[in-house]
């Protein structure tokens, strides 16, 4: 398995842990439960979701940015393996 695979492993389960984390986001705080709650569970579960949304949009940066390495990477590569059509004095001119 080469780099590019790794990659692109890495990126697909960082887009699954995404999903985990907005599904932690999106629930609720406060169930129907009978019993008080109390400031600081409200505290640590507002807490929660806060991070869990942060980290997913941290993920969601890096995996931009490793998409975008990928695709330069792929590009650079096209590149250099397309003709290069020139005359004869700029070809040798370097």
């Amino acid at each position: 398995m080469n780099i590019k695979e790794k990659k692109s492993n890495i990126i697909e389960a960082g887009y699954k842990a995404v999903e985990e984390l907005i599904k932690v986001a999106e629930e609720k705080i406060i169930t129907n439960t009978e019993e008080d709650v109390s400031a600081d569970r409200l505290k640590n579960a507002a807490a929660t979701k806060k991070l869990a949304i942060f980290d997913a949009f941290e993920i969601l940066n890096r995996i931009e940015e490793e998409e975008r390495v990928i695709k330069d990477l792929e590009k650079s590569k096209q590149d250099l393996n397309k003709p290069k059509f020139q005359g004869f004095a700029e070809g040798r001119s370097k």
